[in-house]
């Protein structure tokens, strides 16, 4: 059968696997804040707890549960209600085999239609969406939809001791990709995407003035231009990969 020429107009259920907080609300969401105000269920799967992350003297004992804090409080201004943490160690992610069972867990445990992640993929002409741990998300989180997650026989433990039957995903969003060929229109939800990633004090707390909604107007227009939505109009942009 032919693959499909474009992405789902609905699914019952989409999971944003990323490696730490604040990754899925720069990306990500206010085409989250779509989906779930269309009535798609909506879960977060963030890989690490961002311990490494900030910009002060925060301890790094507190930081893990502060940005963990953060990232529920902005998950809420977009609608989603479920957020899970992995726990992995945040800078020092690995492609290894437990990593890829976490994820397809969660991608059993949840039962999505749809799977947003990070490009796994280097972007030469937007170095900061390349952080090695995003690339190694990408790839992990790839490799746990095919084959892993619908395989009844990779990570055979996950049926025998846990109960998870193989689930299928028919199509991942990857963000960041520098070869985006979806846009979507996100105009109307930018409040809810600069509430969201307004909620992560530790990251942001410091950007001056309106700097953060200069940054953010200013990317997602050139995205809409690119894609070929009117000027005015405000887009986030990805490579979807159909996987059923």
């Amino acid at each position: 059968m032919p693959l499909p020429t474009a992405p789902a107009e609905h699914v019952e259920r989409a999971l944003c696997v990323l490696a730490h907080p604040d990754d899925v609300d720069f990306g990500s969401a206010g085409t989250v804040a779509t989906w779930t105000s269309a009535g798609t269920e909506v879960t977060y799967c963030i890989v690490t707890d961002g311990d490494a992350g900030g910009f002060d003297e925060t301890p790094r004992a507190e930081m893990g549960p502060l940005r963990q804090a953060e990232q529920r409080a902005a998950a809420k201004e977009v609608g989603v209600s479920d957020v899970r943490f992995l726990g992995h160690p945040d800078g020092r992610l690995e492609l290894t085999l437990d990593l890829r069972r976490d994820i397809a867990r969660v991608i059993r445990r949840v039962r999505p239609q749809r799977v947003l992640t990070s490009s796994p993929e280097r972007n030469w002409e937007r170095i900061g969406a390349s952080h090695p741990d995003h690339m190694t998300v990408g790839e992990s989180t790839l490799r746990a939809v095919y084959p892993d997650a619908r395989n009844p026989f990779a990570f055979p433990e996950l049926l025998a001791d846990e109960g998870l039957a193989e689930w299928t995903v028919a199509e991942v969003w990857l963000s960041g990709s520098p070869r985006a060929d979806h846009a979507v229109d996100v105009t109307d939800v930018l409040d809810r995407k600069l509430a969201a990633l307004r909620s992560h004090v530790s990251q942001v707390g410091h950007w001056p003035g309106n700097r953060l909604e200069e940054f953010l107007t200013g990317w997602m227009r050139r995205n809409a231009r690119t894609h070929g939505l009117p000027e005015s109009r405000l887009a986030e942009v990805f490579h979807v990969v159909h996987t059923a």
